[in-house]
């Protein structure tokens, strides 16, 4: 059974609308469940859809893996972007040593804003300003995002998000999932959610499964080797 979002449709009548509009819609892909899902409910209401994944961290084998896999199953690329907050780490000398730092800001790096981000992928995937951007955000997720949903609707015409599985629960989402024989990228195994960050819960366990990621992690972030021996001696003390 659906959750209810008030003041809202339903995200069925979301879907039909996007439909009726005839226009594709671009998929903010994380490769997580929720995006996965909202993949393919579009699919099934007849939507053309377009992926886009923002990488955290460039080149790493098992999101590459998780890539190519969920390319094959759902019969299309997934097109490859830098997350905004790649560049606002770097900018805020995120787990750098002191012979970066001045390196780093001599290079002036811009911080971009996820609007513009957006904006930056239409234009590269060559699609029209005003196409909508679909997420996979579910008000039943936690409390902050049912209020925001409430508060600024599923539908926002000022930054063209919408949000295409809104009112699902997780059981709904999972089934969804399976229905279609879609796999679940390893981070579900490894971390329990998707990939986005780099502290130890992230860590840990790339560095257990992955080493070779691992290390591409400390090319751009030397000192999160710190995060993990502050986790681990936690760990010992507890």
């Amino acid at each position: 059974m659906t959750t209810i979002v008030k003041g809202q449709p339903t995200s069925a009548e979301v879907r039909a609308q996007l439909a009726a509009e005839g226009k594709p819609v671009l998929v903010a892909f994380s490769l997580g469940k929720d995006s996965i899902a909202a993949e393919l409910a579009l699919q099934d209401a007849g939507v053309e859809t377009h992926l886009a994944h923002m990488y955290l961290i460039p080149d790493l084998e098992f999101v590459e893996q998780s890539r190519r896999r969920l390319e094959d199953q759902l019969g299309k690329p997934i097109k490859m972007y830098p997350h905004p907050s790649l560049w606002r780490m770097l900018n805020a000398l995120v787990w750098q040593p002191p012979e970066r730092c001045e390196i780093i800001e001599a290079a002036q790096m811009p911080t971009i804003e996820y609007d513009d981000m957006w904006d930056l992928v239409k234009q590269d995937m060559g699609l029209p300003a005003d196409t909508w951007i679909a997420d996979g955000v579910r008000a039943a997720d936690s409390i902050v995002r049912r209020a925001s949903l409430t508060k600024h609707g599923v539908m926002k015409p000022r930054n063209r998000k919408v949000s295409v599985v809104h009112d699902w629960l997780v059981k709904e989402v999972r089934e969804c999932i399976a229905d279609h024989v879609v796999d679940l990228p390893i981070d579900y195994e490894w971390f329990g959610r998707s990939f986005d960050g780099i502290d130890a819960r992230f860590l840990l366990p790339i560095k257990e499964h992955a080493p070779a990621d691992y290390q591409k992690i400390l090319d751009w972030f030397p000192l999160a080797e710190l995060e993990v021996m502050r986790s681990q001696m936690m760990r010992e003390v507890a």
